[in-house]
């Protein structure tokens, strides 16, 4: 009785697969550098995540993001949610950490559009932001990325900054699983990006990062290790996993820049977002948070890297300072991308057609 008075709602379904060769024809780069830019001129819409964690029934850590998100771009408006999830046991099993689904809606009926494979889209939207921030922030012609962690996210940020940083000559690895590493070594040598560039395991996070002018931690570790010492002159560190910075590496840094201050300070999980809690870090008006007293020696965040994209912070001062990008990672910047997907996709016809 029902089936036959529901009207069908088709959308667009893209594996993994189907989303990777989707991206061939998508400049990533330039979706989240248009989204940043959106986004600093109050052109979006961005919920808080919603966040379940619990323990599984063999111990370890789990959780479920869901992250709605919006773009009201030129009167085209972009809507849509990212859910991603992750066990810290998958890698034992050789499986990704995270993994989840991008769904689109039509802006006018809310019906979904697309439903496609997450993990990609959220690992190349962060290595991009990653790029801007190199573009940007980063010395002139770095020539040696420091990768810390060797997954997907290390993964997508070596081949993509191979591939936008032409002064690259270097790529150091650590992970604490070796064999993941040399594993990462191997997979890069073998790619045409890598022509040229030696790729290379370091025994130590220290000795990783020693000489790199971009740091890339990309781990779950949970309390900080990176000190600021362990910085060559200028390095930019971005800062895209959770914790590995020391609390006196982010109060040590010449420029502090993050994607959304509301968003980060408001995440008790993560460093920045405990240091504002105890009036270590201020936000970017110099204030702390409300019923906290600054402590001395707090430092401000400078700005964001919309503000740097649009000039209105001039960003890097000094070819020596030490700079720090920490961004949240934005719906929004996953909505961008996966909107330029989903178009390449229809025009392709890539991907298959479902309906609900």
């Amino acid at each position: 009785m029902y089936e036959q008075d529901y009207p069908q709602t088709p959308f667009r379904y893209l594996t993994r697969a189907d989303v990777i060769e989707a991206a061939q024809g998508v400049d990533i780069v330039d979706a989240v550098e248009h989204a940043l830019v959106l986004h600093s001129q109050g052109g979006t819409e961005l919920p808080p995540e919603a966040y379940l964690g619990w323990t599984t029934p063999a111990g370890s850590a789990a959780r479920l993001l869901a992250m709605p998100g919006a773009l009201w771009d030129a009167g085209r408006p972009v809507v849509g949610l990212k859910t991603i999830n992750a066990s810290l046991d998958n890698p034992a099993r050789g499986i990704p950490r995270s993994q989840g689904f991008t769904l689109l809606l039509d802006p006018d009926t809310a019906r979904p559009t697309a439903l496609m494979e997450a993990a990609f889209v959220s690992a190349m939207r962060t290595a991009a932001v990653t790029a801007l921030a190199v573009r940007e922030l980063g010395v002139q012609r770095p020539g040696a990325l420091a990768l810390l962690g060797c997954g997907e996210l290390a993964r997508a940020h070596a081949w993509l900054l191979a591939t936008r940083v032409p002064s690259l000559e270097r790529v150091v690895l650590y992970d604490e699983m070796p064999v993941r590493a040399k594993a990462l070594a191997e997979q890069l040598t073998a790619l045409p990006a890598f022509a040229g560039v030696s790729v290379t395991v370091a025994d130590s996070p220290r000795s990783c990062v020693a000489e790199a002018e971009i740091v890339v931690p990309v781990t779950t570790v949970t309390e900080g290790y990176l000190e600021p010492e362990w910085l060559r002159p200028g390095a930019l560190v971005a800062h895209v996993s959770l914790d590995d910075l020391t609390e006196r590496a982010v109060l040590a840094a010449d420029l502090l820049v993050v994607d959304d201050w509301g968003l980060v300070s408001d995440d008790p999980r993560r460093l920045l977002g405990r240091m504002h809690r105890s009036g270590t870090l201020l936000g970017p008006d110099g204030e702390p948070r409300d019923g906290v007293t600054a402590r001395p020696g707090a430092r401000r965040v400078d700005g964001t890297l919309g503000d740097i994209l649009t000039g209105r912070h001039p960003g890097r001062s000094d070819a020596r300072d030490i700079v720090v990008s920490n961004p949240f990672g934005m719906a929004v910047l996953d909505v961008a991308v996966a909107d330029r997907i989903h178009a390449r996709a229809e025009e392709a016809g890539i991907g298959r057609t479902l309906t609900l």
